[in-house]
């Protein structure tokens, strides 16, 4: 096994987002810009941002980060997948959260393949909810797909 660095590696494939396929952007980006407008009116208090760690180096990178300039911290995260990446966006989710380190309360994990919705919260002890709607923003995030 190899364990250079990443940027060591002349032709890894980093799980950043920038390889996948055209539909995974293309939700990333309609949630960015229809949370945006209600982050300037102030409908929402956190500013959503694609594909930013949540943390200053080496850090996890979600989808989609709802972040509080005030405290320098997400909020919320939303993960983008399909089927087969449900598993393990889901623990990439509750390691973000029940970890403690970046002040995460929500996380979400949406399926494009099949349009379900998983809600993560801080203490659900691991089980997710199957809903789009965020407490912490008090919105449903399912009619900005639409």
């Amino acid at each position: 096994m190899d364990y250079r660095e990443p940027s060591q590696h002349k032709f890894l494939v980093r799980d950043d987002g920038a390889n996948a396929p055209v539909i995974h952007q293309r939700i990333i980006a309609r949630l960015t810009a229809r949370l945006y407008p209600l982050y300037e009116s102030g409908a929402i208090p956190y500013e959503p941002l694609p594909e930013m760690m949540v943390g200053e180096y080496r850090s996890p990178t979600p989808d989609i980060t709802l972040y509080d300039n005030a405290t320098d911290l997400t909020a919320v995260v939303i993960e983008v997948c399909q089927t087969r990446g449900v598993k393990s966006d889901v623990e990439k989710v509750v390691r973000m959260i029940e970890g403690e380190l970046y002040g995460i309360r929500e996380g979400f994990v949406h399926d494009y393949r099949t349009g379900q919705w998983l809600r993560y919260r801080f203490g659900d002890g691991g089980l997710t909810t199957e809903s789009s709607v965020s407490d912490i923003l008090n919105l449903d995030l399912n009619p900005l797909l639409q």
